[in-house]
Formats: structure tokens, C-alpha cells, sequence
């Protein structure tokens, strides 16, 4: 809404993104330095972890996700049609507002419940549609369920990788995936300006 909905430019959602960013920043900053627990429990939590996780806390976000999974999966062939253009999509029977409105339920409830639980482990969700993009296609009806089966081996390995390479320290999942997604990404401009040569 911020970023001027159906007027929306990249640069108007990227100044949107770093406005809400900065505002909701210095509130989270504000309570650190007004409980110093929640100062020590906020960097931990920064860094991204499956370590430390009970069942008890995973099972309090299950609804969330699976309703999320759920409205995601659901939306497959919307997104589709709406990766065509908004007229072809209205073409196609599907509705551009209602089809984004849904989608950023959807990709709230998962991205907020997995943040919740572990902590902002970052590329994950970059990395993975890069990976099954090759042999799914760009269709939502294969790439989304790929996503869904690969982003959780992913999480699992980096964990494995953290826990085994420095023994007996761990490395934090978070960790693990920032160095993989700058790989990957490394690879992802080399390979571009290849293409452009």
C-alpha cells in the first residue's frame, strides 16, 4: 500500500521497504535497550538457528503454515497466469488484485511463522527457486511444490554442515546459508555477464 499498489514502481517499493524497515527498526532497538534479556535473546536469534527449538514452539506455528502451504498452493495457477501481465491474467479468469492480496497472506504466514520459530535465516528463499527453476519451469503448479520439498533439505544440511565442520563449536544455520545464497549468487552474475559476452 505504501509503495503505491497498482501505481507501484521498484523504486517506490524499495523506498516503501526501507521506510517501514527503519521505523519498525527503531522500535525493535528501543525494547532491546529496555530489557537487557531480551537484548542477549535478540542476538542469538538474529543469527538464524534451529538449535534450541522444542516441539512445543513448532507446534504453536503449524496452523499457520499449513494455512499458508495451503492458500500458496492454491494460488499456483493464478500466479501463473498473472506471470503473463495483469490482461492476460484477467484473459486467463484470474483476478490481478485479489491473486497479490492473497499471495502476501500467504507468503506472510509462512515467512512470518519460519521467522518466528528459527530467526531470519536469509537466502533460503532465494536459492531454492534458482535451483528447481531448471527442471520445473517457471510454472507455480511444479515450482511451488519443489520449493516445498528442497527448502527444508537445505535448512537441514546447513544445519548438518554447521554442526560437523568446526567441531566441537557450532556454526549457526544462518551462517551456513548467507555463504551458500553469496555463492550461488556469485555464480548467478558470472554466469549473466557470460551470456551477455
Amino acid at each position: 500500500a505504501l509503495g503505491g499498489s497498482r501505481a507501484a514502481t521498484p523504486v517506490r517499493l524499495a523506498l516503501a521497504g526501507t521506510a517501514v524497515n527503519a521505523a519498525l527498526f527503531g522500535y525493535v532497538n528501543g525494547l532491546q535497550l529496555v530489557d537487557l534479556g531480551a537484548l542477549d535473546t535478540m542476538r542469538h536469534w538474529t543469527v538464524g538457528t534451529l538449535a534450541g527449538r522444542d516441539a512445543g514452539l513448532l507446534w504453536r506455528v503449524v496452523p499457520l503454515i499449513a494455512g499458508g502451504a495451503l492458500l500458496a498452493f492454491c494460488l499456483a495457477r493464478p500466479l501463473g497466469a498473472l506471470s503473463l501481465g495483469d490482461d492476460s491474467a484477467r484473459a486467463l479468469g484470474a483476478a490481478p488484485g485479489r491473486t497479490r492480496v492473497l499471495s502476501i497472506v500467504a507468503i506472510t504466514l509462512l515467512c512470518g511463522s519460519a521467522t518466528a520459530v528459527c530467526g531470519p535465516i536469509g537466502f533460503v528463499g532465494l536459492m531454492i527457486p534458482h535451483a528447481v527453476r531448471p527442471f520445473t519451469g517457471p510454472d507455480p503448479r511444479w515450482l511451488l511444490p519443489y520449493c516445498a520439498l528442497y527448502a527444508p533439505a537445505l535448512m537441514l544440511g546447513s544445519d548438518i554442515v554447521g554442526r560437523v565442520v568446526v567441531p566441537p563449536s557450532e556454526i549457526e544455520v544462518g551462517i551456513v546459508t548467507a555463504f551458500l545464497g553469496g555463492l550461488l549468487f556469485i555464480q548467478l552474475v558470472r554466469r549473466r555477464k557470460v551470456a551477455q559476452l
